[in-house]
């Protein structure tokens, strides 16, 4: 047995309105595919520019690491800028706000206070994993290698305040037939 084909026809549209109608339509979507375009352009010239003065910029990238987390440092050289506020942002906000202690604040900018050069770049960071101090002290070491990849005599002074070696301080292994790495289920004589 040969399988038949079925075809299906099209209905036509009876009357003039539902021809306008289908017209309408046709227009409406040739306006909006029209539009698309143009507003597509737009947004991607914004985002061409900013890539381009992303690149005419020079920067240094490292990475920094502590325990589980890891930061991705860029540091920019600028022109000094007026105040000691320095140009750091994570994550695409600025650290005061992604930090908001004042103990993890002074953590991240330690390196550039070391070399008294907080105001002297500009410093953008991506960085994930681990909790929030481990964060920190992620971007300060990742800092600080940018710092000596930008000038090798900044590294002796990095090095003697001990920002330069990553903290090997990791959370010790669970054991099996223990509850945590070395804490013991509690002991029953009988």
């Amino acid at each position: 047995m040969t399988p038949v084909k079925k075809t299906t026809k099209k209905a036509k549209p009876a009357t003039s309105a539902a021809k306008a109608e289908k017209t309408e339509k046709k227009e409406k979507a040739e306006k909006i595919e029209k539009a698309k375009p143009e507003k597509i352009e737009t947004e991607s010239a914004e985002k061409i520019e900013e890539a381009e003065s992303k690149k005419t910029k020079r920067y240094f990238e490292v990475v920094g690491r502590r325990k589980t987390a890891t930061a991705r440092v860029r540091l920019f050289t600028i022109r000094p800028f007026e105040g000691e506020e320095g140009k750091v942002s994570v994550n695409g906000r600025f650290y005061k706000i992604y930090f908001p202690l004042v103990d993890l604040q002074q953590t991240v900018e330690a390196s550039l206070r070391k070399l008294k050069s907080l105001n002297r770049f500009e410093i953008e960071a991506k960085v994930d994993g681990g909790g929030i101090r481990a964060q920190a002290e992620a971007i300060r070491h990742g800092i600080a290698r940018a710092l000596v990849k930008f000038n090798p005599d900044f590294r002796k002074k990095l090095k003697r305040a001990g920002y330069l070696k990553r903290d090997p301080r990791m959370k010790e292994r669970k054991k099996y037939g223990l509850k945590k790495a070395r804490k013991a289920p509690q002991w029953a004589k009988r």
